[in-house]
């Protein structure tokens, strides 16, 4: 299975389900959905569930492209046998509580070409997302690109992606990414020493005055054991 951060097009999606369902989602991904997604020409990236959450799941397939993708969700959509378990899934209710949220990535120019952290060795993820200043993303890519990352490597923490969104509003000013700690207190630790950095201040100083983005969204999460990252 290539899990290369350079594949063509990736797609985050975020399910929320109804109370007390997030284990039978669980169980048919884990079970049925991971191995159609593959069938289907989806490869299957990573699953996480936000820390300390009992009805969300987060996980990233690639595609081949955009026009891929929407072949392969067909394919998938009308197999009979994800029909047959879509249907004995919900036999005591439906699972989700609306419907999935999906986003639609390509891979920047400096995204990493090296494999993903292996989920099993276990650790936190961070999905970070940024939303640039009105005409600042190409900034914001700069300082990542020359300073951000080296420095998150410096201070422990580890580079797994980053991506733009493909379509409109967000592609115009919002970069995804997902970074890799050994634990919630090295996540701290990493944090508190990459601000106190005095490249990073020299860094976040030339690049331009003012913000370049809005403060980021951060959510922490745990791989699930079902998860392909490797």
């Amino acid at each position: 299975m290539n899990n290369s951060a350079h594949a063509e097009i990736f797609e985050l999606r975020i399910y929320t389900t109804n109370e007390g369902k997030l284990d039978d989602l669980h169980a048919r991904f884990r079970d049925h959905t991971t191995d159609l997604f593959e069938k289907h020409g989806m490869t299957n990236m990573g699953y996480w569930v936000p820390e300390g959450s009992k009805d969300t799941l987060i996980y990233v397939l690639s595609h081949k492209s955009r026009e891929h993708a929407a072949k392969s969700w067909d394919g998938f959509r009308n197999d009979p046998v994800w029909q047959r378990v879509f249907k004995a899934s919900r036999v005591d209710g439906p699972l989700l509580s609306k419907a999935p949220e999906a986003t639609f990535l390509k891979a920047t120019d400096y995204t990493p070409k090296k494999k993903w952290k292996n989920g099993k060795e276990g650790g936190f993820f961070e999905l970070r997302i940024y939303q640039a200043a009105e005409g600042k993303l190409g900034k914001l890519d700069a300082r990542f690109r020359d300073h951000t990352m080296d420095l998150f490597e410096k201070h422990g923490m580890k580079n797994l992606a980053y991506w733009h969104p493909t379509d409109e509003p967000l592609s115009k000013d919002h970069l995804h990414y997902i970074i890799w700690h050994e634990s919630k207190e090295a996540a701290a630790a990493s944090w508190k020493a990459f601000i106190a950095d005095p490249d990073w201040k020299a860094a976040a100083a030339a690049s331009g005055v003012g913000r370049l983005a809005k403060p980021p969204i951060s959510v922490y999460m745990q791989a699930t054991d079902y998860s392909k990252i490797k």
